[in-house]
């Protein structure tokens, strides 16, 4: 029996296979969602002051997830090509130099956090409680980021060769380490400080280096399909070439979500509101993302499964059940996403309540005014999205990541922040149709990328 016929992604039945691959990394993922719920709960409930600042941070944030994810989705694809295509050297070579690529991105990163962490916040605000909190907390999370870089590159790895239930308990170990510390160190429980922001950065940077130093342990004490080697490594550029040609556009993708979190800031604080109005659409859009994390990440974390599927065989050459993998991915993706929708339709009040502070009724109710209508507007678009965020898990595991940052760019930028800057104008809750309007936009575009690539490309396969 040949080795691509023993690898369970070119054999197996097609749902057994996905959900085997996708509930593990999942599961990790909602993990992670709640510790995102949990964390902005504790912060909200230390001072409405302490939440803005954190969601005026998030962008700088998302463009450091962006490199550490977006690098980290290159190597996987490329990885799981070569394996599908048996060429086993290449594969090892993509793995070491992912985590050569995660450190040099860290270096980045803690020149960032040591130079524009205070600039950045203050450019949304004038408040110099929001503005110190802020710049502490990105200080930290931005220069303590190695954690989150390996230990990213590290499950992605290994999700390539199929090994899904290692990155799962990367990922549920520095959430649950996070979800523990995040009380201690913000209120100062026990001998504990009361750090308040600051002490939600040293929680979150805390988990995330326990979970680079498991992720580690596994990548070089066990076997596993690719190998790592740092002696006599030498960086190919081939293989950056072929994992630059995802990774780029996986960066640039994730990267514009900053850029449209900033745009929508951006046009709050530029609109005829008062300080509290302003202060309350801030945070009702920053609680938004967390609250959307709870549905967006389960479809994250079945992409996570999906993608290795699709590429290895595609290297495989195997049409029938890269075909199977996306057609599936589709309708669980869809069913989550469903289920989103209507959590947000029927229940927006009880899950703004989770982020009032206990001390601040005014600021309670207008949280809720602003935060009701946007969570239900928004949510319209959910449904679409799952079917676009599929579209982009195709493309990139077959190579074809310019497609997805091209649909990226289209939907946050080209056709949501113009949308959103528009409709303000007109009335400040009628902005978040943006949303639906450039899901719409960008659904179509997937469909022609798609039947492009399958009249071009995989009419060869």
């Amino acid at each position: 029996m040949s080795e691509i016929s023993q690898n369970k992604m070119g054999v197996k039945p097609m749902l057994p296979l996905l959900m085997g691959m996708s509930l593990p990394a999942m599961l990790s993922m909602m993990i992670q969602a709640l510790y995102n719920v949990v964390d902005s709960i504790f912060v909200a409930r230390y001072s409405p002051d302490a939440l803005q600042a954190v969601s005026l941070a998030y962008p700088l944030q998302l463009i450091l997830i962006s490199f550490a994810v977006g690098t980290a989705v290159g190597v996987n694809s490329l990885i799981a090509r070569r394996l599908g295509a048996k060429n086993y050297e290449e594969a090892n070579n993509a793995a070491t130099t992912g985590l050569v690529l995660a450190v040099i991105d860290w270096l980045v990163f803690l020149v960032l956090g040591l130079t524009v962490s205070r600039p950045f916040i203050s450019l949304f605000t004038s408040n110099a409680d929001v503005i110190k909190d802020g710049a502490g907390y990105l200080t930290v999370v931005l220069c303590v980021s190695f954690g989150m870089m390996i230990s990213c590159m590290g499950e992605k790895i290994l999700q390539s060769t199929g090994n899904m239930i290692f990155p799962m308990i990367t990922q549920m170990l520095g959430a649950i380490v996070n979800i523990i510390f995040d009380p201690l160190l913000i209120f100062g429980i026990g001998f504990f400080p009361r750090l308040g922001v600051l002490g939600a950065a040293i929680a979150t940077v805390f988990g995330q280096i326990c979970s680079m130093t498991f992720i580690l342990i596994i990548l070089f004490v066990r076997k596993h399909d690719v190998k790592i080697r740092f002696k006599g490594f030498r960086m190919q550029k081939i293989t950056l070439k072929n994992i630059y040609a995802v990774s780029f556009p996986a960066i640039i993708m994730q990267s514009i979500g900053s850029v449209m979190v900033s745009g929508i800031n951006a046009i709050i604080s530029m609109a005829n509101l008062t300080a509290e109005y302003a202060a309350a659409y801030i945070n009702a859009f920053g609680i938004y993302f967390k609250l959307q994390s709870f549905v967006f990440m389960p479809v994250f974390g079945l992409s996570q499964g999906v993608s290795p599927i699709i590429g290895y065989n595609y290297g495989a050459r195997n049409k029938k059940r890269m075909y199977q993998a996306f057609r599936l991915g589709i309708i669980i993706a869809g069913a989550i996403m469903a289920a989103g929708t209507l959590l947000f339709q029927l229940a927006p009040e009880w899950l703004l309540s989770l982020f009032e502070s206990e001390e601040n009724v005014a600021a309670n109710a207008l949280l809720a005014e602003v935060g009701v209508p946007m969570l239900r507007i928004i949510s319209i678009s959910f449904i679409m999205a799952a079917v676009g965020i599929m579209f982009s898990t195709l493309f990139q595991a077959v190579g074809k990541g310019f497609y997805s940052m091209t649909m990226s760019v289209m939907r946050q930028l080209v056709v949501l922040l113009p949308a959103a800057y528009i409709l303000s104008k007109i009335d400040m809750t009628i902005m978040w149709f943006s949303f639906p309007i450039a899901e719409v936009v960008c659904l179509i575009i997937g469909i022609i990328f798609f039947v492009i690539l399958r009249k071009k490309e995989f009419s060869k396969l």
